[in-house]
């Protein structure tokens, strides 16, 4: 099947062996990733809003923990809906993936083991923001509805925990862009033995 659906992907691939000039996943990663650190952040100022209050004030910052748990919470639905889309390309365009075999990333990987624990993270990624969309949401409509702190600790805690996956996750990704050269024109001319300066400039005129 996948031997069947590579002519049809490889249709217009360009230098950087895609079919368009900017490679997709790593844009919606980093939306991904700001929209799910504000929910979290602001949920955290939310939860600490009573001693925060005085210094809102002083700063003459019209603000509520509500407002502030809206934010947390609109970003969290947000950050789930992108990750889905982020995901997918990020799948795509491994499948159009041509890295280097002869290299070793700085954690001792390879190309290809480094692309597999990168997949197999943003799957495990995209389950654990929607476990905490889902979290979140039976906190705001139904556990602490009537409640002043709208979060859970645990919840939070959870959230920070997810950060240090992501910056593993990410770290991942970024081998295979610069260790690799994964969708990296200049890096996929060079190993083709063409001048990256002349051919960038030619694609970029037309």
């Amino acid at each position: 099947m996948i031997d069947g659906l590579l002519p049809i992907l490889l249709l217009g691939v360009g230098a950087n062996g895609l079919p368009y000039r900017v490679p997709i996943h790593p844009n919606l990663v980093h939306l991904t990733l700001g929209l799910f650190i504000v929910a979290i952040a602001f949920d955290i100022v939310a939860a600490l809003y009573p001693l925060e209050k005085p210094i809102f004030k002083f700063l003459a910052i019209p603000t509520t923990s509500s407002n502030l748990y809206d934010v947390g919470w609109f970003n969290m639905v947000a950050a789930a809906i992108i990750t889905f889309f982020t995901v997918a390309a990020g799948f795509y365009e491994i499948l159009l993936a041509d890295p280097p075999l002869d290299k070793v990333s700085p954690w001792g990987l390879g190309a290809m083991e480094t692309m597999l624990w990168h997949g197999v993270g943003g799957v495990l990624l995209l389950g654990l923001i929607v476990a905490m969309t889902v979290w979140r949401g039976f906190q705001r409509y139904a556990w602490r509805q009537d409640r002043a702190r709208q979060v859970q600790w645990t919840y939070l805690l959870a959230g920070l925990g997810i950060f240090a996956l992501m910056f593993l996750h990410g770290t991942l990704g970024a081998h295979l862009g610069a260790d690799f050269g994964v969708h990296v024109s200049a890096d996929r001319l060079i190993r083709a033995g063409i001048n990256p300066n002349t051919h960038l400039n030619i694609l970029f005129m037309n």
